[in-house]
């Protein structure tokens, strides 16, 4: 039968648009019903009206629900949070997910993790002092990272979260479970007057293997709760709870992505960990079930919205942050992410895991961290101490890579942890291997700190964590406002992934029904944000 002879119509005020320009603001008004039909002209599309049976209205060839972005995803996720859409902005080490990026996002409705990692608890601190101060009420999470090599820093984060009653809390680097990450969890859990066991503490388990997010979806492991237990860091009462829980509230699936990452493709490992969660899922009957999100290659609102139609509960996003105005990168970092394509990513050895050969994903464009990098572990691996360098090779170290002597760096590596770790002097002390792995991670640790602050002597050393969503994003910015990286705000790219993820799914729907769609009206485009009146929700011009 032909379209023109379907008995279903559309029946509105307006007449449907059938050039590209006018398609394309129909399909991206969407807070309202859009309608394919045919006209004279050819297809048309409108927003508003309605679709009947019968009478002298144009045939209607496909139709579309109203989609706006807090549709896709969990509704649960959003109200677990205290969000207003299903998007994360995930922690970035060193403060690079700054106090400025959690606020600003957390007034928009967004979550965003607070880049705790590698800080001084000083420093944290004064991060969690602001929050309180200029986002009471509002949601935000911090990040509490695996080290190690450091025990005491994970042991102190978490006393401090933990004082600061800091309500969700993002953990990365897990391979496997830890106390500290448990006393987290565990702490927060009670009845409530119905009886209802509840968790106050939530926590977002960031993974890349089957394995380490079976361990979060399980409840706690006994021997670490009886552990707790004996040692007064949790109550008998929690003790007694823990095995109504799953360690963690959800689980952020991490595809190939910057900084720590096993770079493993999203459309292969999200399903993978989707049906696992179904199968522990059936054996504990949760009365909430573990949430599955996506994080890791999500730069532009066509991958946003594949990961959405996988299945994904929320999704986070990490390197096209780095670049935005309210990042602690520097401006000459944000400018390298800036002009960075899909290719300009490379794998380089971890500071906080060096000894075990963990890699981290970089920015190789306009710096050569990655080869000196890879250059320190070869001779870690070769050497047995600093001494039994190769003359040559510690002489071009000196002047090329540390820009001083060895014994120098050892010194600053020997202040450095007086304060911060005593312990990681101890196990160096009569061990020239574990020596020399100190030193070389001051390099690693410094590369990072001098993108931080935009060391200008040291730019072509700067670590720049980066995934190939930083390309993707960039590619799809071009020629719009986004490109210069003056006019990223966290809030616009997050606001245009998500309004852009929604667009994106309503043209699949579309498509799905038959409807082609003009290329030319099928791509999202950002234009800037209007500026909200006090109390009123953002939107776009």
């Amino acid at each position: 039968m032909d379209i023109r002879d379907t008995p279903l119509r559309w029946y509105g005020e307006r007449y449907p648009s059938t050039d590209p320009a006018g398609i394309y603001h129909v399909l991206a008004d969407l807070d309202q019903p859009c309608f394919i039909t045919v006209t004279p002209e050819g297809i048309g599309a409108v927003s508003g009206g309605f679709a009947a049976a019968e009478g002298d209205g144009l045939p209607l060839l496909a139709a579309a629900q109203p989609l706006p972005p807090e549709r896709l995803g969990s509704a649960a996720f959003r109200a677990a949070h205290g969000v207003a859409q299903p998007y994360m902005a995930g922690a970035m080490a060193g403060g690079i997910a700054s106090a400025d990026m959690v606020i600003a996002l957390a007034r928009e409705g967004f979550l965003a993790s607070f880049g705790a990692a590698g800080l001084l608890p000083e420093h944290i601190e004064r991060a969690l002092a602001r929050f309180a101060t200029e986002i009471p009420g509002l949601p935000y999470a911090v990040n509490l990272i695996h080290s190690p090599s450091e025990d005491r820093l994970e042991r102190e984060a978490v006393e401090l979260f933990l004082r600061h009653g800091v309500r969700c809390v993002e953990a990365s680097a897990y391979m496997g479970l830890t106390p500290h990450v448990v006393r987290y969890r565990l702490a927060g859990l009670r009845r409530d007057p119905d009886g209802r066991v509840v968790a106050e503490n939530r926590l977002i388990a960031k993974v890349s293997r089957a394995e380490t997010a079976e361990r979060f979806m399980r409840p706690a492991p006994s021997t670490l709760v009886s552990a707790l237990l004996e040692q007064g860091l949790i109550t008998a009462d929690q003790a007694a709870l823990a095995h109504h829980v799953p360690l963690a509230d959800d689980i952020t699936v991490e595809a190939d992505s910057g900084g720590h990452t096993d770079r493993r493709p999203l459309p292969a490992l999200l399903p993978t960990i989707l049906r696992l969660r179904d199968t522990v899922q059936r054996e504990f009957r949760y009365a909430v079930p573990v949430r599955v999100g996506a994080g890791g290659g999500l730069g532009t609102p066509a991958a946003v919205a594949a990961a959405f139609a996988m299945g994904a509960a929320y999704v986070v996003t990490g390197s096209v942050n780095q670049s935005c105005l309210e990042s602690g990168a520097s401006a000459k970092a944000k400018a390298m992410l800036a002009e960075a394509g899909i290719a300009d990513c490379e794998m380089a050895p971890a500071a906080d895991m060096f000894e075990m050969g963990v890699e981290l994903q970089v920015l190789k464009k306009g710096t050569f961290f990655p080869m000196r990098a890879k250059r320190l572990y070869e001779l870690y691996q070769t050497c047995d101490g600093l001494e039994a360098i190769p003359p040559a090779d510690r002489a071009k170290l000196e002047q090329q890579v540390f820009k001083r002597s060895l014994e120098d760096i050892w010194q600053d590596c020997v202040t450095y942890f007086s304060r911060r770790d005593p312990e990681q002097l101890e196990r160096a002390a009569g061990n020239p291997k574990r020596r020399m792995a100190l030193v070389f991670r001051w390099y690693l640790g410094m590369s990072s700190r001098w993108a931080v602050v935009g060391d200008e002597d040291r730019a072509m050393d700067y670590q720049v964590w980066c995934g190939p969503a930083m390309g993707s994003f960039n590619d799809w910015v071009t020629g719009s406002y986004l490109k210069t990286p003056g006019n990223r705000r966290v809030a616009d790219v997050a606001h245009h992934l998500m309004r852009g993820a929604a667009f994106h799914t309503r043209l699949a729907q579309l498509r799905t029904a038959g409807v082609h769609i003009p290329p030319s009206a099928a791509d999202y485009r950002p234009v800037p944000m209007e500026s909200p009146a006090p109390g009123s929700s953002v939107g776009l011009r």
